[in-house]
């Protein structure tokens, strides 16, 4: 959470460069806010993951964050921890408050009926059935409200959500592990392990907090992979991710490993003998069918379908052909690469992104926001695409 304080702390400076008392309290009250919504991560799709604190005469009397979809948002909690105490508090939310019926009624009824004194909220909701309307309703209501304390911070834990709820489209985040010279694999093959525990672990952790995971076909012949999200100790964890195998011309093997682990499975393909349809799906899983793009399965078209399905989010973990289409297609939304200290080499070795690559360094994707991590000797680089106009 150190990264929420820092972002907190560089949007609350006054003009000469010293925090005031209410500048201060927002930093305390927002960063508390904001570390209770990142625990909800992965278990509110297709809802945002809010956290929300109330605070009266200068203590904390409710906090709270979004349970799973059909129960109650941030706001109710931490206003049902409350109770008669939330009359005269101050509400600290990442979210504007929802304004309309969902599968739960609107929080800004809530908030207004225990009358609260007044809201700070991190950052707009962009739901095009929000964007404004709630803090409309809270101001016209005479409680004061204001915005944005906190809201980079927030965006980013719901980089998803943004995204679902403006464009109907999952959030696709590109993640793979590289050596030193951007090689995933060595030329006979042989991929495990690149990277160290620690990172692995970290991988999982972005998989347990996916709706799907996405690889193409070579990586399933390749690797036999589960795309389980596993704990420490390599157990499954109850939450699975949808486990998604972009396959054209149904080349996965009946016995692969995917078949017999926990969580949904589904083989995207293009084109399909029925009896190797029936075989999948007595294999237990689902099989899609997609237009085709020069025989391949069109991308876009899975992103559309998987949308309607209220999937928001997609790990597309490879292997090279897989991102380099997304990328080629400008599909990718956010990259997550683990580098590790090791050179393989070789003009056989698989690279990191395949496809049509830039034809020059002009045309190179750039990325933005980028930051570092380490895990034991790997380090983890994020950003997001650079998108020209």
């Amino acid at each position: 959470m150190e990264w929420l304080q820092r972002v907190l702390e560089s949007s609350l400076l006054s003009q000469t460069g010293e925090r005031t008392q209410i500048g201060a309290s927002l930093v305390e009250y927002m960063a508390r806010a904001l570390a209770l919504a990142e625990r909800a991560l992965g278990t509110t799709s297709p809802n945002p993951a809010v956290g929300a604190v109330l605070v009266r005469d200068g203590q904390v009397v409710g906090e709270g964050y979004t349970q799973p979809p059909g129960q109650a948002h941030a706001e109710i909690v931490a206003l049902r921890q409350a109770g008669d105490k939330a009359r005269g508090a101050t509400l600290y939310v990442t979210l504007e408050p929802c304004c309309h019926y969902g599968r739960t009624p609107p929080c800004v009824n809530a908030i207004i009926e225990a009358r609260v004194r007044e809201v700070h909220y991190a950052t707009l909701d962009p739901n095009p059935l929000v964007n404004g309307r709630g803090r409309q309703q809270l101001e016209a209501a005479g409680i004061p409200v204001s915005a944005g304390d906190g809201a980079e911070a927030s965006r980013r834990l719901n980089d998803a959500y943004c995204k679902f709820v403006t464009t109907g489209l999952p959030f696709v985040t590109a993640k793979f592990a590289a050596s030193l010279d951007g090689r995933i694999a060595a030329r006979g093959g042989d991929s495990k392990w690149i990277t160290g525990e620690a990172a692995r672990q970290e991988a999982h952790r972005m998989r347990s907090l996916s709706d799907a995971v996405m690889v193409g076909i070579g990586t399933v012949l390749a690797d036999d992979p589960q795309l389980t999200a596993r704990d420490a100790l390599g157990q499954a964890l109850p939450r699975q991710p949808m486990r998604i195998v972009v396959d054209s011309h149904g080349r996965t093997p009946l016995a692969a490993r995917l078949f017999r682990e926990p969580g949904p499975v589904v083989i995207a393909c293009a084109s399909l003998p029925e009896e190797r349809l029936r075989a999948y799906q007595d294999a237990g899983a689902e099989v899609v069918p997609l237009p085709s793009n020069d025989g391949r399965v069109d991308l876009q078209g899975l992103l559309v379908l998987l949308g309607q399905r209220q999937v928001t989010s997609v790990l597309a973990e490879g292997g090279s052909a897989l991102l380099g289409s997304l990328f080629d297609q400008r599909l990718v939304d956010k990259v997550a690469a683990f580098i590790a200290p090791v050179i393989i080499g070789g003009d056989a070795a698989l690279p990191a992104v395949g496809g049509q690559g830039a034809a020059s360094m002009a045309q190179a994707l750039q990325l933005t926001d980028v930051s570092f991590r380490q895990f034991g000797d790997d380090l983890l680089v994020t950003g997001y695409p650079q998108r020209s106009e």
